[in-house]
């Protein structure tokens, strides 16, 4: 019996941390969208960067916290447009699955 206790304590606080972690981002990044209308493809917008095609994946899925202002100028520099081009304001959507938008 104690062991069960146990156990749904331990469950419990799981749940309340993984609760905590999930936060709704009112910031969309669009550079899946801007990469598409100017046909640049990644490893090459990667490779003029200088970061790895793997971060770059991360930052158009948004599932980063951040990005550097000389990264942002990079891209942009490449992909000859502006940070509102890439990223947008949406005031309570969860930056999980931009499917879910429309």
């Amino acid at each position: 019996m104690v062991f069960w206790m146990e156990l749904l304590i331990i469950f419990s606080k799981t749940t309340q941390t993984i609760k905590k972690r999930v936060t709704t981002m009112s910031i969309l990044v669009n550079l899946d969208v801007m990469l598409a209308k100017k046909k640049v493809k990644s490893k090459e917008l990667a490779r003029f960067v200088g970061i790895t095609e793997q971060n770059l994946s991360l930052l158009k899925s948004g599932k980063v916290k951040g990005v550097r202002f000389e990264t942002l100028q990079k891209i942009c520099e490449h992909l000859e447009c502006q940070p509102g081009d890439l990223l947008e304001y949406r005031p309570g959507v969860k930056n999980f699955d931009k499917q879910d938008l429309n």
